[in-house]
């Protein structure tokens, strides 16, 4: 295996926390690839059946950890998804976990036409610190950190902080 030069980055939470906002902004700022996990298996039709009462595909998993096994092996890559423990270990040298205040967060669910039970599993999810548990089980506790991701000030410190960690990255493993 060749030497990654650049770092891949997950970024997950719940739905509505900000991730792809905070995604699209970090690869603009630091050249790394931006891959939204709903968008590639969408394109790519890496779906495996529908759920009926989530009113969405259910996500073959496999297929797209195959098709995204070789740009993570390359490095570079920073990939947005509401989970986290489909992905191997190995891939990610940095894990963020966006966090949203609860009331905000509903409003986000709900402004995009999320209601009923999807609307409350998800801020449930997030009440109980689902995906954050699920990324301490994945990967190893150093690499996890959890960031507040409420207001335009979180995202540009969010972003702020995240660019320096890249870098200082790259200048360590180059």
């Amino acid at each position: 295996m060749k030497m990654r030069k650049r770092p891949n980055i997950l970024l997950t939470g719940t739905p509505g926390v900000g991730k792809t906002t905070l995604g699209k902004e970090l690869a603009q700022r630091t050249g790394l690839n931006y891959v939204n996990i709903g968008d590639l298996a969408q394109e790519g039709q890496l779906y495996d059946g529908y759920d009926e009462e989530y009113q969405c595909p259910i996500l073959d998993e496999d297929r797209v950890v195959d098709e995204l096994d070789e740009k993570m092996i390359e490095g570079g890559v920073i990939v947005d998804y509401h989970g986290c423990d489909l992905f191997p270990e190995r891939w990610f040298h940095i894990v963020f976990v966006l966090r949203t205040d609860n009331t905000q967060l509903f409003t986000r669910l709900e402004n995009r036409g999320y209601s009923g039970k999807k609307l409350q599993d998800n801020v449930q999810c997030e009440i109980f610190q689902t995906i954050y548990e699920e990324a301490m089980e994945a990967y190893k506790e150093e690499i996890v950190h959890q960031l507040p991701s409420n207001s335009p000030e979180d995202l540009d410190h969010n972003l702020e902080q995240i660019v320096q960690w890249t870098e200082q990255w790259m200048k360590d493993h180059n």
